[in-house]
């Protein structure tokens, strides 16, 4: 076995956990009867697996696959015991920051190394002439894909999903699934190329994916609304993990020596303090002398980024992707790669709990426009910044006009659209608006 949790101690670990679940309010109930397998409770079952693809060979891994969880304090899961034992199968990060709150600009951030001034959940799509890892995953032919607890079908670009309760089948229906929480789809550049869209994909199509022997080297996982600890709490979303991670932990489909599993939360509660959210490092690509070692480097969930940059030798965004300060390399990555990483002092961290300052296409109370990324800037793989169709190059951070105020106009940036006026995966511009 590539990677295990002992059963004994899991039981240990569960009968506490189901403890304080059972104090709550919500208690954890298996959506299927095991992670690979196809269940109604997600809406439409697949039909379809993805092809096989040459894998294209990393220097520190050959798969990664990120899993999300939402706003909890770094103590508070590090001290919960199910993910203590997890931390012992891997390397703990005790310095990993989220970018901004709430949720949504940090989701944004780790896909296209930029927030671009979001501070809020509110509905938006972004152009498909700014660039994402996906781009840079494509250009040196990774194959990746997204899957979405609960997103109803392939594709779907609704704001939410409301399902059955699967969980208490008396109750009414409960909405698991919400767009903000899913990177892809909220990028113009793949929702509406449906040549990119079929890889935004639900849990059933993993399911069927890793049965198929066909799960992409890049994969991003997003829990539902429940299981994520968004609507419950860290303990029973501990309770979701000993249900679908540790068998996946022990499944070769999933987790060879070439995966690497990088588990995160999106951003903490108490947002006062320092933005830390728990991450580790687990899959059998983590070396096994630094199993159950912790890593004090800082890093944010732009690392993410160009630590992908750096194991496949990819280009960059130019964006703080290429912000040597904030975009470390996991370290064992950067060893592998040759990448020098930065030491940051604590009392020189960035103000990562700070939100709605800062000016961008998508803050309406600092509207501006969409600027080009730094051209030469060379990010963790060496590769040229990468540009989409369509970029204006002359539009730099350097020559932005002044941000405006659009409230204060009664306006908000084009950028946002209406949930009433979105169903499905047919996008309505801007709202009816049009888009500049």
């Amino acid at each position: 076995m590539p990677f295990a949790i002992f059963p004994s101690v899991v039981v240990f670990l569960l009968s506490n956990i189901r403890l304080a679940c059972a104090l709550s309010a919500q208690t954890f109930e298996p959506p299927s009867t095991g992670p690979l397998v196809q269940t109604a409770n997600y809406t439409t079952f697949s039909t379809d697996s993805l092809q096989d693809a040459t894998v294209v060979k990393g220097k520190a891994f050959d798969r990664i696959i990120q899993v999300w969880f939402e706003n909890t304090d770094f103590d508070t899961t590090a001290s919960t015991p199910f993910f203590e034992e997890l931390a012992k199968q891997g390397v703990l990060f005790t310095n990993y920051l989220a970018t901004t709150h709430p949720s949504q600009p940090n989701y944004v951030a780790a896909l296209g190394g930029d927030f671009f001034g979001m501070h809020d959940d509110n509905m938006y799509h972004i152009p498909s002439n700014i660039s994402t890892v996906i781009d840079l995953l494509e250009d040196k032919g990774v194959t990746w894909a997204t899957y979405q607890e609960n997103m109803p079908e392939v594709g779907f670009y609704g704001s939410s999903f409301k399902a059955p309760n699967y969980g208490n089948p008396s109750a009414a229906p409960y909405t698991y699934y919400y767009r903000k929480h899913n990177p892809p789809i909220i990028f113009d550049s793949i929702s509406q190329d449906e040549a990119r869209a079929k890889y935004v994909r639900t849990f059933n199509d993993f399911a069927n994916d890793v049965v198929n022997g066909t799960l992409p080297q890049w994969v991003f996982v997003t829990p539902n609304i429940i299981n994520d600890a968004h609507d419950t709490h860290v303990d029973f979303a501990a309770e979701f993990l000993e249900y679908w991670l540790v068998p996946l932990l022990n499944d070769t489909r999933v987790n060879s020596d070439r995966t690497l599993i990088l588990l995160t939360f999106d951003e903490n509660d108490t947002h006062a303090i320092e933005n830390t959210v728990f991450t580790v490092a687990l899959g059998g690509a983590v070396p096994r002398e630094l199993r159950g070692t912790k890593d004090d480097t800082l890093y944010t969930h732009y690392s993410s980024i160009s630590t992908v940059e750096a194991n496949w030798g990819l280009g960059s965004l130019g964006r703080q992707d290429t912000n040597a300060t904030v975009s470390n390399v996991l370290s064992f990555v950067a060893e592998k790669t040759g990448y020098k990483n930065v030491h940051v002092p604590v009392d020189q961290f960035p103000q990562y709990n700070l939100s709605g300052i800062f000016p961008g296409a998508l803050n309406a109370k600092a509207f501006v426009p969409f600027a080009a990324p730094n051209l030469t800037a060379v990010g963790a793989g060496g590769g040229p910044v990468f540009l989409r169709p369509g970029l204006n190059t002359s539009l730099t951070p350097e020559s932005l006009p002044p941000p405006v105020n659009l409230n204060a106009q009664n306006s908000t940036t084009p950028w946002q659209i209406s949930p009433r006026t979105t169903s499905g995966k047919n996008l309505i511009p801007c709202a009816g608006r049009k888009c500049p």
